[in-house]
């Protein structure tokens, strides 16, 4: 088998970038929801639910999840009375879709949607997968109504130096491992490496006013380990 994108040591950009991520996550799908129980201690059903809940729209909103994976955002959406919609650009991720909503496979980048369309958007743990922030945030500020909410989480850099440190330890040499294991071990040799493509905490929320929600907000979760970004659209 050749080398495949996400194998080699330095990080894909542009579209190499897009084909990689949509490749990776096709070939992790069947096992993503147990790694990523196992390797989050379950945290991760508490990271998604605050992302709802700081969400705060009313029951009955349209919210699009966006990079949706195998729906667990959709399943929180729903549970909180919302109308969830799951988009994702990996079909395998669609196909392993635990949530019953409403799926299409599409480049969330471009999204085929109308504008002010939707009440509200998430996104979990997918930006620093992304081709363009900018370009991103620029399109759920095309399609979320004025007044309507988003909320995005990914993992975060902790403020705490002795937190910081025993993370990049778990993420770095731990959770590959697990992944290993479990899964397909250099997609989780990518994972930790892939925080790079973050901006920091600081350009996030400033990107975010800039595309139209004025009052972007960042939040650190369980000591910095994920952070959450909502907002109000203009």
């Amino acid at each position: 088998m050749s080398e495949r994108i996400w194998d080699r040591e330095t990080l894909p950009e542009g579209e190499e970038k897009v084909q990689a991520v949509r490749e990776m996550f096709d070939a992790i799908a069947p096992r993503y929801d147990l790694v990523n129980r196992i390797m989050t201690f379950r945290l991760d059903v508490r990271w998604r639910r605050k992302a709802v809940k700081r969400l705060a729209l009313p029951g009955g909103s349209t919210v699009i999840d966006l990079a949706a994976g195998t729906g667990d955002l959709c399943i929180d959406l729903r549970k909180a009375g919302h109308l969830p919609i799951a988009f994702d650009l990996s079909y395998g991720m669609l196909a392993a879709d635990r949530s019953a909503s409403p799926r299409v496979q599409a480049d969330i980048l471009r999204l085929p949607l109308p504008e002010q369309s939707v009440d509200g958007a998430t996104c979990g743990f997918a930006l620093r997968n992304l081709r363009d922030l900018p370009t991103f945030f620029a399109e759920l500020a095309r399609v979320v109504r004025p007044g309507g909410r988003i909320a995005l989480l990914d993992v975060g850099v902790p403020h705490n130096r002795f937190i910081r440190w025993g993370n990049n330890i778990y993420f770095g040499k731990v959770v590959p491992k697990i992944g290993a294991l479990l899964s397909d071990g250099a997609a989780y040799r990518y994972l930790p490496k892939s925080v790079a493509y973050l901006p920091p905490r600081e350009q996030l929320v400033q990107l975010l006013r800039e595309a139209g929600f004025d009052d972007a907000q960042h939040h650190q979760l369980s000591g910095g380990l994920t952070q959450l970004m909502v907002g109000t659209r203009k």
